[in-house]
């Protein structure tokens, strides 16, 4: 399924592992990539034999590989979540700095991040959720959101009090001011753009059903 592929389909909201594999499909061969920590470093579990992306952390490692288990885990070798990761051939690690120029100079071709919400504009909140209790976790979304060519998020659609994600405003604190493209969720598929926000894929839902629930205007691109 390549990034313009419009459906509707399937009977159940996705699962963590069935949305990272779909992102990994809409990732184009050969594109360098950051993962952010949490549901985003499954993507690297889906990415296809041969696709040539590479992936990048913050924390100084290009070209990542899948989660290491077992006999494969390095204590020193982990993601920018201190997740134990595999190395791929032509591997190479470098200071953090020299990390964060590549993420601000715009060498990443995409960064997958995860968010607290994202409203229709494609402001991006996920560095604090607002609980005065709430350890603020800045790390390095924020140049991620304004280096990266293409930001895509992976989150569930709403809250497990039934509140969206996807909002006309943001409520929180921003990482970053309409530096989002794609919004991947359990329920649905957005793409964010000057028109507005399109549905591009629906799961176990319609988009007349979304458009109920979420106070953002939706544009119906799951029909041909």
């Amino acid at each position: 399924m390549n990034p313009t592929t419009r459906s509707s389909h399937g009977n159940a909201p996705l699962g963590k592992h069935d949305i990272a594999a779909l992102v990994a499909r809409h990732i184009p061969d050969g594109a360098f990539v950051n993962l952010g920590i949490g549901q985003p470093t499954l993507v690297a579990d889906h990415l296809p034999s041969g696709s040539g992306v590479v992936l990048h952390t913050e924390n100084g490692m290009l070209n990542m590989g899948p989660a290491a288990t077992e006999s494969d885990i390095d204590p020193d070798l982990t993601n920018a979540g201190k997740v134990p990761v595999t190395e791929l051939p032509g591997a190479a690690y470098f200071h953090h700095a020299d990390s964060f120029a590549m993420m601000r100079g715009g060498h990443l071709d995409i960064c997958v991040l995860g968010a607290y919400q994202v409203s229709a504009r494609g402001d991006l909140a996920n560095w604090h959720s607002g609980a005065p209790d709430a350890i603020p976790a800045v790390g390095g979304a924020m140049d991620l959101a304004i280096g990266a060519k293409q930001v895509f998020v992976v989150m569930t659609l709403f809250t497990k009090d039934g509140t969206p994600k996807l909002v006309e405003k943001c409520g929180y604190p921003l990482t970053g001011s309409g530096c989002v493209d794609r919004v991947y969720t359990d329920l649905a598929v957005f793409d964010i753009s000057s028109q507005g926000v399109s549905v591009t894929h629906t799961f176990g839902t319609t988009v007349d059903d979304l458009a109920a629930r979420l106070d953002v205007p939706l544009l119906d691109a799951t029909k041909p």
